[in-house]
C-alpha cells in the first residue's frame, strides 16, 4: 500500500479521541463482516456501533471520513489499525517510519 495513503490518514486522525474511536470501531467492524454468518443480530449491532463511534471521532477531529473522497480509504483504516497492533510502522514527526528489527530489540 503506498505511503502516501498510509500518511494522509496519518493526518486525517491526529486528535486522542478520534484514534481511540477509531480503535474501538474499526474492530467491531471487521468482527462483525465474518459474523453475520453466525449471528446477524450481534454482526449488525457491531457493525452500526463501529461506524457511528467512527463518525463521532471525526465530529471531534472536526474533519469528514477520508472515504468520502476517496472509497480506498475504506480498506486502509483496517491496515492502519493491523500495522499498528503489530508494530509493523510507527508515527513520527516526519511522517511514517518502518520499524526495523533492530529497532524492535
Amino acid at each position: 500500500m503506498p505511503e502516501s495513503f498510509m500518511e494522509n490518514y496519518k493526518a486525517k486522525h491526529q486528535h486522542p479521541l478520534n484514534r481511540l474511536t477509531h480503535n474501538i470501531g474499526i474492530p467491531m467492524i471487521v468482527v462483525s463482516l465474518p459474523l453475520f454468518f453466525f449471528n446477524w443480530r450481534w454482526a449488525l449491532a457491531l457493525f452500526v456501533v463501529g461506524w457511528v463511534l467512527q463518525f463521532v471521532g471525526h465530529a471531534i477531529e472536526g474533519n469528514q471520513p477520508a472515504f468520502f473522497r476517496n472509497p480506498v480509504y475504506l480498506l486502509i483504516g483496517p491496515l492502519w489499525f493491523v500495522r499498528r497492533a503489530l508494530g509493523v510502522f510507527r508515527p513520527s514527526r516526519s511522517g511514517v517510519e518502518r520499524a526495523t528489527v533492530k529497532d524492535r530489540r
